[in-house]
């Protein structure tokens, strides 16, 4: 029979894991999204994505307004508060990946068309934030696993390092946004 102790320590491995696998394959789509060469023609009957990069812009202030307000709850002591405004948080997140993708399948990257002077700055802004953004999806999941198992020493360890790059991934994630759509 195996102890209690032992079952939580497969437990653990196995859900590091499974953290691990849906990081990558999150990595991994995206990568192949935005970095595969083809040719993207629009045809009477494709899908109107045009819309999309607004929505996910939104989705990334939606979720900055989440992730502060589910900090000051924290601060104050109000974790139903906190758990509630994480989650819906994650769950905007996981709208916004699926928006994310639905819009690179059908659409390709849109090239930076802004004046010259901006240049520097706009990619200096979609290189970290696409270096933080990968490295958000593992700490996202660790942490909210960590919250959810009440294990709140490990997850306030984490969470010192996720929300500040969670929050620093929405804000430039609206930036980015901005600089490629309206800054031409």
């Amino acid at each position: 029979m195996i102890s209690a102790r032992v079952s939580k320590r497969i437990l653990r491995a196995n859900i590091n894991w499974i953290i691990a696998g849906v990081s990558l394959v999150v990595l991994l789509i995206v990568a192949v999204l935005l970095l595969a060469p083809r040719e993207v023609q629009a045809s009477a009957g494709a899908v109107d994505v045009s819309r999309l990069p607004a929505l996910n812009a939104s989705l990334n202030g939606v979720n900055l307004i989440l992730l502060s307000g589910a900090y000051l709850f924290i601060r104050r002591g109000q974790v139903q508060r906190h758990r509630a405004l994480m989650l819906t948080a994650f769950g905007v997140s996981v709208l916004f990946l699926v928006s994310y993708v639905t819009y690179h399948a059908f659409s390709g990257s849109t090239r930076f068309a802004g004046p010259d002077w901006a240049r520097p700055f706009y990619f200096s802004i979609l290189i970290s934030h696409i270096v933080l953004a990968a490295a958000i999806v593992p700490l996202a999941l660790i942490t909210l696993y960590r919250g959810l198992s009440k294990v709140f020493v490990k997850h306030k360890q984490i969470a010192r390092w996720t929300l500040p790059i969670w929050i620093y991934v929405s804000v430039s994630g609206v930036l980015v946004y901005l600089m490629l759509y309206h800054l031409a």
